[in-house]
């Protein structure tokens, strides 16, 4: 019998693929019937995506097209070099598209699942007449968040001025109401407006939204999609935590060092500081971070990376052990020799599932919550862009499975920092965030517990996705005979 078959679109950021493509894996693993072809775009003279892909166990059920690269405007910003990679990209979507459907031994097209930056290919899948589902690759509680900004503002014109003047907002998907500040720098900021609104819209002409969160974490937000009318008519299926490996990127560091290092260190007694794939700091700030350190005398591992020339969209780089020298304070290397290690780019993944862990400074990116939350490690919120204000506001007012360092830091694209952090707030974030008995500690291994059983047969997360595979099944129904009532059944 033939399978059926499911169009990924993955946006070629790393943060956005990697989970994408552990969903992947997800939906083939548990039914037989589906097969997967995900489509890959590149940025144009970006090798990043190679890493990830290469490292798929390629199948028949599996398989990954590389779509031809294409050129952008010259000089263009972000965002508009965004929207040109997506438009470039649909003629070759739709012919790999139709290659797909013509081959013998190919399925049948079933539905699209597009990344929540490529909602734009949704015009594409309707031409095949299949239904497209949004991977949205952040938490229901920040999905709500941006399905209620775009009735905000098709309903009552609110625009991003009057949203910079409101001290808080109330909103379905949160009990608390949520600070102005704690809104991401797009929502607030006239130039990303009509940017904004396409990918709020985008959301709404989905299908339904597959989340990578799960219900036992965000269950406030998860029922607000069900009793909420203006959110009811829109499926979502949080079948999360769908976690990162770590692909085979070496830094300046060998990992296997760093966990030898790490065994030899107590339970629960290292803080861990690491800003993500973008995440970087100016000396003056790096400074504040390597005082806050010293002075409250904790073991660490800290991740510091050099920031990229101002104003480019390039990833920070690692330091040289000698230039690392000159931009923390003088002798602090040697005075810490025997408490922490300071590196480059870091095993997350590893160092968190280390037992000797006990807390995490974090930009809150979406991955690494999860991941924190998976092994059990209490978050320090720092966050830098994105949504990162909204996920620190969320884990330490609405979960309390943070503390805090700051929620309304935040890093511009061309201007930089909106203030500098003393090492005062560091030092207490980080003596906070390795209490033993701390409550949060406590939620924040319960919710460890939970995250681990809701794949499982019976968790939350495991039933949702079968009831995506059932409607992903049921399209197939209506449109094709063959695929009858028999081939339902077996599910």
């Amino acid at each position: 019998m033939k399978k059926a078959e499911v169009v990924f679109i993955p946006f070629p950021g790393v943060g956005h693929l990697v989970s994408t493509l552990e969903f992947a894996k997800l939906l083939i693993n548990r039914d037989n019937r589906l097969r997967v072809t995900v489509l890959v775009i590149k940025f144009p003279n970006s090798t990043e995506t190679n890493v990830y892909t290469k490292s798929l166990p390629i199948s028949d059920s599996l398989h990954v097209i590389n779509l031809p690269e294409c050129s952008l405007p010259p000089n263009s910003d972000p965002v508009s070099a965004r929207n040109a990679l997506l438009e470039a990209q649909k003629l070759n979507v739709k012919e790999a598209v139709s290659n797909l459907t013509t081959g013998a031994e190919n399925g049948v097209l079933a539905a699209f699942v597009v990344d929540m930056f490529c909602t734009t290919m949704i015009d594409v899948a309707k031409e095949f007449s299949v239904p497209t589902l949004v991977f949205f690759t952040s938490g229901v509680a920040f999905l709500g968040l941006s399905l209620h900004l775009h009735t905000l503002r098709e309903r009552d014109n609110v625009d991003s001025t009057q949203l910079q003047q409101l001290r808080e907002l109330a909103v379905p998907s949160f009990t608390n109401s949520v600070p102005s500040k704690s809104l991401p720098s797009s929502v607030l900021r006239k130039e990303w407006e009509s940017f904004m609104m396409d990918f709020w819209k985008g959301l709404k002409n989905a299908d339904g939204i597959i989340v990578n969160s799960f219900e036992e974490l965000e269950s406030y937000a998860v029922r607000s999609f069900l009793s909420d009318p203006s959110l009811a008519c829109l499926p979502i299926y949080p079948v999360g935590p769908l976690l990162n490996p770590e692909p085979k990127i070496k830094g300046t560091v060998d990992s296997d060092d760093i966990i030898k290092w790490l065994d030899d260190q107590p339970p629960s007694s290292v803080v861990f500081l690491c800003f993500g794939s973008m995440g970087s700091f100016d000396e003056d700030q790096v400074k504040e971070i390597a005082c806050a350190i010293e002075n409250s005398g904790t073991r660490f591992i800290w991740s510091l990376r050099k920031p990229p020339p101002k104003g480019t969209m390039i990833p920070p780089t690692d330091y040289t052990l000698f230039y690392l020298g000159s931009i923390l304070p003088e002798g602090f290397l040697e005075r810490t020799a025997e408490i922490g290690r300071v590196i480059g780019w870091s095993p997350q993944t590893k160092i968190l599932a280390h037992p000797a862990t006990g807390g995490f400074a974090s930009h809150c990116g979406w991955n690494s919550t999860l991941e924190s939350i998976y092994f059990g490690v209490p978050i320090a919120t720092w966050p830098l862009y994105a949504e990162q204000q909204t996920n620190a506001f969320e884990l330490v007012c609405e979960l309390k499975m943070g503390v805090e360092i700051a929620l309304d830091y935040r890093v511009e694209f061309n201007s930089g920092p909106n203030y500098l952090v003393t090492a005062d707030k560091i030092e207490k974030g980080i003596r906070s965030v390795l209490d033993k008995d701390g409550e949060v500690r406590k939620k924040v291994k319960e919710m460890s517990e939970k995250s681990r059983k809701t794949l499982l047969e019976g968790g939350s997360s495991y039933t949702y996705l079968g009831r995506l595979i059932d409607y992903i099944m049921n399209q197939i129904n209506h449109f094709h005979s063959d695929f009858g009532q028999e081939a339902y059944n077996h599910s």
